[in-house]
C-alpha cells in the first residue's frame, strides 16, 4: 500500500465512522474538510472503498429513499451506494489512531491524524504533536545550515523563497508549541482531584475531549503542507 492511498483509507473510515455516506458526499467532506484531498478524483476514491468493503471494514447499502432508487433505475442510472462502518472497521480505525510512528508526523498524514484529533486519545495527541515538532526542528535546522553554506551563491530571489521556507516551518512549530503546553495544561487540570474548579476530570471518559486546544483567538493553525521545503 502506498502512503497516499493509506492516508486516504484511514480518512474515509473516520469519516465514515461519524455517519454512513454514498461517495459523492465522501468526496466532497475529504475536498472541504481535508485539504490535502484536494486534487484527488472518484478514480482514487472508489478503488480505495472497493478495499474497503473487501477487507470486511465497510459494507454497501442501497440509498435509504426507495423512490429515489426507483427513479434512478428508470431514468438508466445507478442507485446511490451508501457506505457504512462495520464493527471490524471501527476496529481497524481506533487501531490506526492509536499509531504514533514517523508516519503519524510526515507532511501529508499529520494533516489527515490532526483532523481526528477530536477522535484521539490525549497521550496519543501529544505524543503525535511533539513528533511533528521534533521533525520540524530536525528540518529547520538542516534548512539554516544549507541557507548558511549557500547564502553568497543565491540570488535576491532564490534566497527570499529559502527564507519564506524557513518562516513557514518556524511558524508551524509555535503553532505546535503552543498545542502541547494546551495538551500539557489540560491533562494537569483533569489530573487533579474533582473539585469545584475541576469537577469532571472528562478525559478519564471521555477521549475525544478538546480541552488541548488553545483558547485565545489570536493563534491560527499554519498549514502543514506550507512548508515549501521537506
Amino acid at each position: 500500500m502506498s502512503r497516499r492511498s493509506g492516508i486516504l483509507e484511514f480518512a474515509v473510515l473516520g469519516l465514515l465512522r461519524e455517519a454512513p455516506m454514498h461517495g459523492y458526499e465522501l468526496r466532497k467532506r475529504l475536498n472541504t474538510s481535508l485539504g490535502i484531498f484536494r486534487a484527488f478524483s472518484y478514480g482514487t476514491l472508489y478503488p480505495c472503498l472497493k478495499t474497503l468493503v473487501a477487507n470486511g471494514w465497510l459494507i454497501e447499502e442501497p440509498g435509504s429513499a426507495p423512490e429515489d432508487a426507483l427513479a434512478a433505475s428508470l431514468a438508466g442510472r445507478r442507485a446511490k451506494i451508501v457506505y457504512r462502518l462495520t464493527a471490524e472497521g471501527k476496529e481497524h480505525f481506533e487501531e490506526l489512531l492509536s499509531h504514533t510512528g514517523p508516519d503519524a508526523w510526515e507532511d501529508e498524514h499529520f494533516a489527515a491524524r490532526f483532523a481526528f484529533f477530536g477522535q484521539t486519545e490525549r497521550e496519543v495527541r501529544m505524543r503525535v504533536l511533539e513528533g511533528r515538532r521534533s521533525r520540524l526542528e530536525e528540518r529547520l535546522e538542516k534548512m539554516r545550515a544549507s541557507l548558511a553554506r549557500t547564502r553568497e551563491r543565491l540570488d535576491d530571489y532564490t534566497l527570499e523563497l529559502q527564507r519564506h521556507g524557513m518562516e513557514s516551518v518556524e511558524r508551524e512549530v509555535r503553532w505546535l508549541n503552543e498545542l502541547i503546553e494546551s495538551e500539557r495544561a489540560g491533562r494537569d487540570r483533569r489530573s487533579g482531584p474533582e473539585t469545584p474548579d475541576n469537577p469532571a476530570r472528562q478525559d478519564d471518559r471521555i477521549s475525544g475531549d478538546t480541552g488541548g486546544l488553545p483558547r485565545h483567538g489570536g493563534s491560527t493553525r499554519p498549514d502543514p503542507s506550507d512548508d515549501t521545503t521537506k
